[in-house]
């Protein structure tokens, strides 16, 4: 598949509800902080109207030590009169005081308003203080339900446009994908035909330089094939794992490549020093060796050699391929998809990403050592979890 289009819609109706809130929520922030001003502002009016309530009741009373002055209370208020050094006369206000100057105070959720009487006016106290708790909590929902409400529209209308936009690239894209698959069941038929009659021909007439060639073309054009079919299965099926006798899987592959590496003289060696088997699916195996020794047979030398060793390494087991070729300028790059080291080498430069992407999601480890003029080694690196047996031979 080129494209996965409900991935696309939901990526960018994710990121354009991401920004158009955030520029929508702005103001409602400015809204916000304006109605906490304002309820603080009539919190400050409302404490400035008890005491002023409070103030007109000692009035009324007047100067009758003989008789009880009845302190006002009030439901959602608390009050009390103190001396000047703040000791208290009497309140009903259980919390230390924030602090001792006049004028409107908070402390967490309490509002205080202190305010200076007259000297010895009323039952010789110097301040009256009038507190409050105050919660903002209706405002915090407000503002809640308001932003939760643009999100979720802007997300609602974000993914039906995008997905009434899509839709013709995604007939488009619906073309492509197949005619790509029918082009590879295409290109799979002939492949197999001219494999066929090749050896056929090679068994009747015996084998020649010309059809060793045409043999080695269309080994490396399978490879190719199987590199383009996996990346269009990539994302359609799961690959389940299995049980792989990895040293009978090597000499396996490294026969493949026999062939098209004696076109260039190049000598292809297999040597193990222990028998393993592992845990994993045999088709991501297949596209990371063929991948490294088909790389390794483009970029070495005539009348070189390639190596691939398998070895013990404490818990893990290592593979190295090793060839004697023209060695990487760039080794960090050499996995990035599409890069090329050659432009002039053949090839899409899809073969070492897809490596890339099988290790990334495998309990296996990439190491690339390689020198200008000198060749390139390639070693992974199977971790204990994948390994389930091994013993040195």
């Amino acid at each position: 598949m080129i494209v996965n289009e409900q991935k696309f819609v939901k990526k960018y109706s994710f990121i354009y509800t991401l920004i158009i809130s955030i520029i929508l929520l702005a103001p409602l922030y400015i809204y916000i902080d304006h109605k906490i001003k304002l309820h603080e502002i009539k919190t400050e009016v409302e404490l400035k109207s008890i005491q002023s309530h409070i103030i007109n009741a000692m009035d009324i009373f007047g100067n009758h030590p003989n008789e009880t002055f009845e302190f006002p209370k009030f439901t959602q208020y608390k009050s009390g009169i103190y001396k000047k050094d703040f000791s208290r006369i009497y309140t009903q206000i259980k919390e230390p005081l924030p602090s001792f100057m006049n004028g409107y105070h908070s402390d967490g959720s309490n509002r205080y308003l202190i305010t200076k009487l007259p000297s010895e006016k009323y039952f010789f106290a110097e301040y009256l203080i009038t507190e409050k708790k105050i919660s903002f909590a209706p405002i915090y929902l407000e503002a809640s339900i308001v932003a939760f409400g643009i999100i979720a529209l802007i997300l609602l209308l974000s993914f039906y446009f995008l997905n009434s936009f899509s839709r013709p690239f995604k007939r488009v894209n619906e073309k492509l994908d197949d005619f790509i698959k029918e082009s590879m069941h295409e290109i799979n038929t002939p492949l197999s035909i001219i494999n066929v009659n090749v050896d056929l021909f090679s068994s009747i007439y015996g084998a020649n330089k010309y059809f060793n060639r045409i043999k080695s073309a269309t080994k490396s054009l399978a490879t190719i094939y199987n590199d383009m079919d996996y990346l269009i299965k990539q994302n359609r099926i799961e690959y389940q794992d299995e049980p792989i006798n990895l040293n009978a899987f090597l000499r396996d592959r490294v026969t493949y490549f026999e062939l098209i590496c004696e076109l260039k003289d190049i000598v292809i060696s297999f040597d193990c020093s222990v028998k393993v088997e592992i845990l994993f699916n045999r088709t991501k195996l297949e596209r990371i060796v063929d991948n490294t020794l088909s790389n390794a047979i483009k970029f070495s030398n005539t009348n070189s050699k390639i190596n691939v060793t398998l070895k013990k390494d404490t818990d893990d087991i290592k593979l190295s391929i090793q060839d004697y070729g023209q060695g990487i300028k760039n080794p960090h790059m050499i996995l990035k998809k599409h890069y090329r080291e050659n432009e002039h080498k053949n090839g899409f430069g899809i073969g070492m990403s897809i490596v890339k992407s099988i290790i990334d999601e495998s309990d296996i480890t990439l190491d690339i050592h390689s020198e200008l003029a000198k060749g390139s080694t390639f070693i992974y690196t199977f971790h204990n979890p994948m390994i389930l047996s091994s013993e040195t031979i």
